[in-house]
């Protein structure tokens, strides 16, 4: 990367290079659940999750997915020009259903022209094999570029019990591999803020989204949400939050050791205010987003500074 140029890869210019004009995120509420819900791995969802899971921007679930897309590509259109989309199946867990229905609804949005990537959110213990076979059909079939996100919000262990995730790391590395077989692109979600969480646990998950081959990540402030488990916790003042700069160092710092070429979907996390007990510190996330710049331009550290961990670190003095 450029340092005199843009000191991390932002996901925009990822796609402008990608698509070769500005691509703008659809996003898609189909009438699905969570394993972490139903009973098949837990109830009640993780401890952050709301009724509404992460799509409070979505329209209704009960509308199709071509509605869902023809609605929103209507309005952005007019008011950005755009006429390049990708159509993103975002709230809860969009592989946890029949196989017929999966394929059917990813269809649907395939077959719209002005739709040139789908991306599909998801679990990592929700990603299997047959799945993953037929998104490639369809990006075969249907000339469309295939983007998984994964929702691992931290790689400390103890920290995903405590939220009640429902899986461990093992199940983040297995989804990997199994989606890089494919040669599908790559998101991952981390919170960097959650209590429970050290800055050794910020650079390690740096390092271990780098070497498994992460396409994307997608970088969240902690937001706590009324009449959520994580709430009761906040409320019954059981942890605190870290200062917004302690937030900013623990930014700065993941995108020292994050491999170059990763492009960031965001820095700060949104919610909707009305819902929350606690939200990026009372702060518009841009002022955040603003102080984080501001610290890499100061610190003068960019995106891969300390990227020299792999490819046997310790025996590259004897390799030319």
């Amino acid at each position: 990367m450029e340092k005199s140029k843009e000191r991390y890869r932002k996901y925009s210019t990822y796609l402008k290079e990608k698509y070769g004009e500005k691509v703008y995120k659809i996003p898609i509420n189909l009438p699905v659940t969570c394993p972490n819900r139903d009973g098949i791995l837990g109830t009640g969802g993780c401890a952050f999750c709301g009724d509404v899971g992460a799509g409070f921007e979505s329209l209704e679930n009960t509308i199709s997915v071509k509605e869902q897309l023809n609605k929103n590509i209507q309005y952005i259109s007019k008011k950005y020009k755009a006429k390049k989309y990708i159509a993103y199946f975002q709230n809860f867990t969009n592989t946890y259903m029949p196989l017929d229905s999966f394929k059917n609804y990813i269809e649907e949005a395939a077959q719209m022209e002005d739709v040139v990537e789908i991306c599909v959110s998801t679990r990592p213990d929700c990603v299997n094999d047959k799945y993953l076979y037929v998104l490639n059909i369809i990006k075969n079939s249907y000339n469309k570029e295939i983007t998984i996100e994964l929702g691992l919000q931290t790689v400390n262990y103890k920290t995903l019990k405590r939220i009640n995730r429902g899986h461990t790391l093992a199940e983040f590395i297995d989804a990997m591999i199994r989606i890089n077989r494919y040669g599908f692109e790559s998101c991952c979600h981390l919170i960097l803020n959650l209590p429970w969480d050290s800055m050794e646990d910020i650079i390690e998950a740096s390092k271990i989204v780098s070497s498994l081959g992460v396409g994307q990540v997608k970088l969240h402030s902690l937001y706590i949400l009324r009449n959520t488990k994580l709430g009761e916790m906040y409320e019954n003042n059981e942890f605190s939050i870290i200062p917004v700069e302690s937030y900013v160092d623990r930014v700065v710092e993941f995108l020292k050791y994050l491999k170059p070429d990763i492009a960031l979907q965001r820095l700060v996390g949104r919610a909707p205010k009305e819902e929350t007990l606690f939200c990026n510190w009372d702060m518009s996330w841009w002022k955040i987003q603003d102080m984080i710049d501001e610290k890499l331009k100061t610190m003068n550290i960019y995106q891969g500074l300390a990227y020299d961990y792999l490819n046997g670190k310790a025996v590259k003095r004897f390799v030319k």
